[in-house]
């Protein structure tokens, strides 16, 4: 199994010939879609769905409803390699896919609440969660967790809290064109004194750094 980070949310998944791209929005590199079989959209913020990124692969796009009717308006000849998901469903992406939770973490209470779905992959014995934007735990044990450390939505306590609720052995820090270098500093050396004791890893990667 292969996990590559490129630009801020996006994560590259491949295992055994299959290749699964999650999240290419306008802060990924092109390069990240390179030979895909299949790529996946938590939901339709600029910075985790980007047409270019769609239109520089043919491979068939899983994402939620609300995507689904966006890419239709904006690039018809994109959404006929469209399928919908739903919050509980299972798929076939070249790797097992499970689709968890329904909505994007609260911005404000004041503002609307954006549809947004997280996926476990499964990579031979490895599941590895993306949780796009949002603090929805995925259900199930999982040995990798790609997890949000900067966000206007998110402080510090919750993304430790959740990282701790999720329990994976193995976190990786997504969603990081926030935060300056120095903030991240201070956040990974949170991260670590809570949890080193509970035997967790949490680990920061360059783009196009693959997790060892």
């Amino acid at each position: 199994m292969r996990i590559t980070k490129f630009g801020h949310a996006c994560v590259r998944i491949e295992h055994e010939g299959a290749v699964i791209v999650i999240d290419p929005g306008c802060f990924t590199e092109l390069e990240a879609v390179d030979g895909a079989g299949a790529v996946l959209i938590t939901h339709e913020h600029a910075d985790h769905y980007d047409l270019e990124r769609l239109r520089a692969t043919e491979a068939p796009v899983f994402t939620i409803d609300a995507v689904a009717r966006q890419i239709t308006a904006q690039s018809p000849d994109v959404a006929e390699r469209v399928t919908v998901v739903a919050p509980g469903d299972s798929f076939d992406a070249g790797l097992p896919v499970r689709v968890v939770g329904e909505l994007h973490a609260v911005i404000h209470p004041e503002l609307p609440r954006f549809d947004n779905s997280g996926y476990v992959v499964t990579a031979g014995a490895a599941k590895i969660y993306h949780p796009g934007d949002a603090l929805t735990p995925p259900g199930e044990e999982v040995d990798v967790l790609l997890a949000p450390s900067s966000a206007p939505w998110l402080k510090a306590a919750e993304a430790i809290d959740f990282v701790r609720e999720v329990g994976a052995p193995r976190n990786l820090a997504i969603h990081d064109r926030i935060y300056t270098e120095a903030a991240h500093g201070i956040l990974a050396s949170q991260m670590q004194g809570f949890l080193a004791p509970r035997e967790q890893e949490y680990l920061r990667l360059a783009d196009g750094e693959d997790l060892a």
